[in-house]
């Protein structure tokens, strides 16, 4: 179908392009499982940023993708607290993984979305948040044990992908 028949198409094309380099930069094949991961890091990244912030961010998502940001979002709530324990308990319930997963996986996402954002993007996000979440964020604190689990998780994935009927969720 062309894009002039379906309006959605572009908006469709642009969230698979994003989806297919976050699941790449996961380490995996599992759309399903890095779709998870990018509605945790956006909604736990989200929950901690100003209004203003948010507005930017979304500015720069695709559609659909800043339909999961905007997704259950309410501005006139106090902020998330910005404490490390909290966001990795946030991103590792809604991605669906152990906290100890959870930090990788967030340095992970923050890497792939680095490509996809504009410029400057994160930066400006993060100059909001405290300097051990930045840190937390970027895999500052990563140690390379956990690098490694990240890439372990990421590689166990791949033995299951969604476009393959023959396997089992």
């Amino acid at each position: 179908m062309h894009d002039h028949a379906d309006p959605l198409a572009p908006a469709i094309r642009t969230a698979h392009e994003w989806l297919r380099t976050v699941t790449e930069d996961l380490g995996t094949f599992d759309r399903a499982f890095a779709h998870r991961v990018i509605r945790a890091w956006l909604h736990s990244v989200r929950d901690r940023l100003g209004v203003a912030t948010i507005a930017q961010l979304g500015a720069q998502l695709p559609e659909v993708f800043r339909g999961i940001l905007y997704e259950g979002w309410r501005p006139a709530h106090v902020r998330a607290p910005h404490d490390i324990d909290e966001f990795l308990g946030q991103f590792a319930e809604e991605a669906g993984v152990t906290t100890d997963e959870a930090a990788a996986l967030a340095a992970m996402a923050t890497e792939a979305f680095s490509g996809l954002f504009s410029e400057g993007q994160l930066d400006r996000m993060f100059a909001e948040l405290p300097r051990e979440l930045c840190e937390l964020l970027r895999g500052d604190l990563l140690s390379g044990t956990m690098r490694d689990h990240a890439a372990e998780l990421g590689t166990g994935r791949t033995a299951r992908t969604v476009s393959d009927p023959t396997t089992t969720p």
